[in-house]
């Protein structure tokens, strides 16, 4: 029987051999699970496994959770589906809205199913699962505004679908359609806020009806936030195209984003990773616009609760996503930034000011006027038009001066003191007051770049260029770290550079020290020069990953994270400390960066469900990883450079705008590379300008 199995083997390798090359699918890379395996106490993402297009409208995804406002929707390691439900949610932390679920059962346990992830295929296109406790199969492939949902029966005689429209809506069935609309919300919209979905199946939805073994039922599902009408009108879509035809067509599209950027070389398993990161950083922001009956790009707008005409995206916290996530999108796909940017100007004239995290509309979470920043930099490559770049630049003035009326971080809390001391105050009663001042004063600085590009006059931009020195003020030369000071000057005490929050935004003083983007040799005099400056980088990595956690009361996610990661006190599980490796590239140890860089490459990021260190959050994280795989990173979006770091592939390619190639590519092994050069010109300074980059050519490192 042995020497029969190696026959047998060697035959079908040989076969295998001989065949023709099967069409490589990138998407089939993704593994959308990655990430899932979290919890609120620690995250590896805090991801959910969403079927969708590339920033659909609408997500789909197997629900585990047994509550339904539960914002860890699904978790890897939880053995019951309770539904599939159309979702819209950022994060666990923001939560969803405008949702409703679907669950197929059988006899009158409408309560889940044990599954297996054996019986599960998750891809970006397409989800598959069977449900045990009811033998049926359930699939979904979607479209931008909505999707086909195939459900296999058994035979039965109690055979039932159940639509969930939440707490608050509404759902009515009259023979094959059901239409109804879900009113949940976790906040971010005015009132009269309804998602309207219909469903149109070939079978009756929500009464019990009979199947034979082996039945398909086949739904056709939509969903609006303008009108029912115009849910109907989505539903074109997808009524009555079969669901391979909608499948294929989804692929298709995943394949065509996915390969903007096409990487060789590597193990399988750095491949999977950064295509299942390429798959995280091209879904948020989602489209909130539809196409109306004229055509026309149209949206509800959660800023005035009117319908408006135009482009709209929303889901994401520019506190996170301002760092690589939008200059990402800046590179590889400006034709959807651009659509972002019309869909920015279109929120400031609707109510005054930009949000800083949209869910759909201002959330109340996180700090700075980041929104300043995302500005910025898609104005500075020229993607936005002259006309929203003149309405965008008045919302961001006005954002200096005015806090937004009812959600306190739109606008810029505490610009009273930050305009008159140039710094806020520890001692005033607003928290995190370092944070704040450090990303005001690269935000003003951001809006500096924009008033050149609009010609406005000298002194409108020297105020904001003399106003993005602030970051000094709260620089402890004592420490050379970022301090709390108190409003007559004084430095807090006692002081603690492991004290997370308090003065700091989910970090400490360890990780907010670099936060100055914009001016990076100011930051390395600041401290006595580049000995010292690179020293106080070492000592981050060093120092043990202790921590203070009194000003929460309680060990905080991100800790926990920071103290797995086994890097000393450097926290890549959250933004603020994502851009400090690259800070090397200031100096002559530059290698020192490249080789965490690789580490953290190497040893923080898998194409697993534990795959991230830390919240995903909206494809900041998953960008983080892209840029590092290619090469290079843009530590100071708006600045038109980026810094050089490690590549991981020996061969990428990026397709840019106009049809141009960028083509990277790397002899040896690395981490470490001494000599880089673009179009056969050295770099010089470790920097590369953008502008050069998206000219195409060639980039080499050896």
């Amino acid at each position: 029987m042995r020497r029969i199995g190696i026959i047998t083997t060697v035959v079908v390798l040989l076969t295998a051999a001989c065949a023709k090359p099967a069409q490589e699918h990138l998407s089939d890379y993704v593994s959308t699970l990655v990430g899932t395996l979290s919890e609120p106490a620690y995250s590896t993402g805090n991801t959910y496994p969403a079927v969708a297009m590339p920033w659909g409208m609408n997500f789909w995804t197997p629900v585990t959770a047994e509550r339904e406002n539960d914002g860890w929707a699904y978790q890897y390691d939880k053995r019951r589906i309770t539904g599939f439900k159309q979702t819209h949610q950022p994060s666990p932390w923001i939560n969803d809205y405008g949702a409703f679920s679907i669950l197929p059962f059988t006899g009158d346990d409408a309560g889940g199913s044990f599954f297996s992830h054996n019986s599960e295929e998750a891809r970006p296109y397409y989800y598959k699962v069977y449900l045990a406790d009811y033998d049926i199969t359930v699939e979904i492939t979607p479209t931008e505004r909505a999707a086909v949902m195939r459900i296999t029966f058994p035979e039965s005689e109690h055979s039932c679908i159940k639509v969930n429209p939440f707490q608050g809506g509404k759902v009515s069935c009259d023979g094959e359609w059901t239409r109804g609309y879900s009113v949940q919300n976790h906040g971010g919209v005015p009132e009269g806020f309804r998602n309207w979905f219909v469903i149109k199946a070939d079978a009756p939805v929500q009464k019990q009806f009979t199947t034979a073994h082996g039945q398909v039922v086949t739904l056709y599902l939509a969903s609006s936030f303008i009108s029912a009408e115009q849910a109907q009108l989505n539903l074109d879509e997808v009524l009555d195209r079969p669901f391979e035809e909608v499948r294929n067509s989804a692929q298709a599209r995943w394949d065509e984003v996915l390969g903007r950027i096409r990487v060789s070389g590597g193990t399988l398993g750095q491949k999977r990773t950064f295509y299942s990161c390429l798959y995280r950083s091209t879904l948020f922001p989602r489209k909130f616009y539809e196409i109306g009956p004229d055509g026309q790009p149209v949206h509800y707008s959660p800023y005035n609760g009117k319908v408006e005409p135009g482009y709209l995206y929303t889901d994401t916290g520019f506190w996170d996503t301002f760092r690589a996530l939008f200059p990402l999108l800046n590179l590889v796909y400006p034709d959807v930034n651009a659509e972002i940017q019309a869909g920015l100007a279109n929120i400031a004239r609707e109510n005054g000011f930009l949000p800083e995290w949209a869910s759909p509309g201002h959330r109340d979470c996180m700090i700075g006027n980041n929104s300043a920043a995302v500005v910025a930099d898609a104005a500075v490559q020229g993607i936005t038009s002259r006309e929203d770049l003149e309405v965008l630049y008045k919302a961001l003035v006005h954002a200096t001066e005015n806090v937004h009326p009812t959600v306190s971080s739109s606008g810029r809390k505490g610009h009273e003191y930050y305009n008159s001391l140039g710094y806020i105050p520890y001692n005033v009663g607003i928290n995190e007051s370092v944070a704040r001042t450090l990303e005001y004063s690269y935000d003003d600085w951001c809006i500096a770049q924009i008033a050149r590009l609009l010609e406005r006059p000298q002194e409108e931009v020297d105020l904001y260029l003399s106003r993005s020195h602030n970051w000094r003020n709260v620089f402890d030369a004592e420490s050379r770290l970022m301090r709390g000071r108190n409003a007559d000057g004084s430095f807090q005490e006692p002081f603690s550079p492991y004290k997370w929050g308090d003065a700091y935004t989910e970090g400490n003083a360890w990780h907010y020290t670099w936060s100055v983007f914009h001016d990076v040799p100011g930051l390395i005099a600041q401290m006595g020069g580049e000995n010292e400056f690179v020293q106080m980088l070492d000592s981050v990595f060093k120092v043990p990953p202790v921590y203070d956690d009194s000003y929460y009361g309680y060990r905080i996610h991100e800790i926990s994270e920071m103290q797995t990661a086994d890097m000393g006190n450097y926290a890549h599980g959250n933004q603020p400390s994502q851009h400090m490796l690259y800070l090397y590239g200031w100096t002559s140890q530059l290698a020192k960066g490249q080789q965490h860089i690789r580490e953290v490459m190497d040893r923080l990021y898998s194409a697993t469900p534990d795959g991230y260190c830390g919240d995903e959050d909206n494809g900041q994280t998953s960008a983080w990883y892209i840029f590092s795989a290619l090469g290079f990173y843009p530590v100071c979006p708006a600045s038109g450079q980026y810094i050089i770091g490690t590549p991981l592939f020996p061969e990428a390619q990026v397709t840019l705008s106009g049809g141009k190639t960028l083509k990277i590519s790397a002899s040896g092994p690395g981490p470490v590379y001494s000599t880089v050069k673009l179009n056969g010109r050295t770099v010089r300074d470790n920097t590369l300008d953008i502008s050069a980059v998206k000219q195409g050519g060639t980039l080499r490192f050896r």
